[in-house]
């Protein structure tokens, strides 16, 4: 199960898929709560992190996955460690690729550069104002700050017309609106964790990311990918597949020994 985040869509998993389903897994990535023209709620609350998680486990329950592997990105690494968190016992092995634990996240904004990088978190849940900003001449302010943090203009223009529809950026700006600040009720990760990091993300730093493992009752991983921002699986798809394989060929082995 891949998760996308802000303002992507299930799209750019597409290189990373292609690895698993190669060795026979079946993979699932959806367009989430706000980003499918079909599933775009209006009211904010719509958007809190309880149904954010139940709309992973309707999926899967749907798909007859009564466990799966849980790979997520930006808000959908939110999404994956709280899943994770709640229900460990429908998650095999969790994958969160550049955002670290909630609560890491939270420890690192008191004690580290952490608050300067998320400051755009604040304007993100003013009323109104985000859309106008963003969505401006055929949203140039939302191209224009995609290329700023590093994405490439092909992916920036992308992702700037997937939310150029109805209500579509208000719907994603909804998920910082409906977040419980710091995400302190988000319990440590107990199932087999990894979690990959860029040592070039503007957003998301480096206490949160090496703190990360604090938060982690199962087995844990921590890579860096050197030099890489924050959109991993845009521009490093061939990196996380492989790290990827390795957790599934890892979990596989522990099943046969019974470990």
């Amino acid at each position: 199960m891949l998760l996308h985040g802000f303002p992507q869509t299930a799209a750019y998993w597409i290189r990373v898929a292609q690895a698993p389903a190669a060795v026979g897994y079946r993979v699932l990535a959806p367009d989430q709560r706000g980003y499918s023209p079909g599933a775009r709620p209006a009211a904010v609350r719509a958007y809190r992190m309880s149904e954010l998680v139940a709309d992973v486990l309707a999926l899967a329950e749907a798909a007859g996955a009564a466990r799966f592997h849980l790979v997520g990105h930006d808000w959908g690494g939110a999404v994956a460690w709280a899943l994770a968190g709640r229900h460990p016992e429908q998650v095999a092995t969790l994958t969160s690729v550049s955002t670290p634990h909630p609560r890491a996240l939270a420890a690192a904004l008191l004690t580290s550069g952490q608050l300067l990088r998320s400051a755009y978190i604040g304007f993100f849940r003013i009323p109104r104002l985000p859309e106008l900003a963003l969505g401006a001449r055929e949203g140039r302010g939302l191209r224009f700050l995609l290329a700023r943090s590093g994405l490439a203009p092909a992916w920036a223009e992308r992702y700037t017309r997937a939310l150029a529809g109805p209500g579509a950026l208000a719907a994603a700006l909804a998920w910082y609106r409906a977040a419980i600040p710091f995400g302190l009720r988000v319990p440590p990760s107990p199932v087999p964790t990894r979690h990959v990091w860029g040592s070039g993300d503007p957003a998301l730093g480096r206490r949160a990311a090496t703190i990360t493992g604090r938060w982690v009752a199962g087995p844990y991983c921590f890579d860096v990918l050197e030099g890489a921002g924050h959109w991993l699986p845009e521009h490093h798809p061939e990196a996380l597949a492989k790290l990827l394989l390795e957790d599934l060929a890892t979990t596989s082995a522990r099943s046969l020994t019974g470990g």
